[in-house]
């Protein structure tokens, strides 16, 4: 089963990154497998400590998205490190063996903190929809045109009816994103 969050490492400037990023677990380990290249990846080879913070804001998963990485940081408890201010949990790790691959290289970590913050208020259809077109915004430049708009039509049916501002803020981010992409031509007006 994969779950997502939102994972910050350290860059080689000790500054976070913030990124929404997959996750499985693996009895007592996380599994985390960066795309090659991606900064998460290089993050990861050069300080093997991660956090991964679970949220229910959906903007920030959206924003990291389409350019908003600046969200407010709280120090790690255990390692060096950052979570993000409003997460409901947050898993600090620490990278116990990367397992090659020309793709998408397997990090395994040991978690070494873990923290509830606030409760999980329960599930909202909304936020699986920004979740799922954001996923979508991170495959534009290789997904078809077709299966994206009726995708994101489908999801649109979720936001009319059950989004909160949170939800509707990052659902717009997402088609302003969505609306710029030289790859897709089809006209995001109808899904606001």
């Amino acid at each position: 089963m994969i779950f997502e969050g939102v994972i910050t490492t350290c860059t080689p400037d000790a500054e976070p990154h913030v990124t929404p990023m997959g996750f499985r677990r693996d009895g007592v380990h996380i599994v985390l497998r960066p795309f090659v290249p991606s900064a998460t990846l290089a993050n990861l080879t050069s300080h093997p400590q991660a956090v991964i913070s679970l949220t229910d804001d959906v903007r920030v998963i959206a924003g990291c998205l389409t350019g908003r990485r600046e969200w407010p940081l709280h120090d790690a408890d255990v390692i060096t490190g950052w979570r993000i201010d409003e997460c409901l949990s947050h898993l600090e790790l620490i990278v116990l063996e990367r397992i090659e691959d020309a793709q998408r290289p397997t990090f395994r970590c040991e978690i070494v903190h873990e923290t509830n913050h606030r409760p999980f208020a329960g599930f909202n259809r909304a936020q699986a929809a920004v979740v799922e077109a954001a996923i979508l915004v991170s495959r534009l430049d290789f997904i078809d045109t077709a299966k994206l708009e009726a995708e994101l039509t489908y999801l649109h049916i979720a936001v009319t009816k059950t989004a909160g501002k949170r939800e509707s803020t990052a659902w717009h981010w997402l088609l302003d994103a969505i609306s710029v992409h030289p790859r897709h031509t089809f006209k995001v007006e109808q899904l606001r």
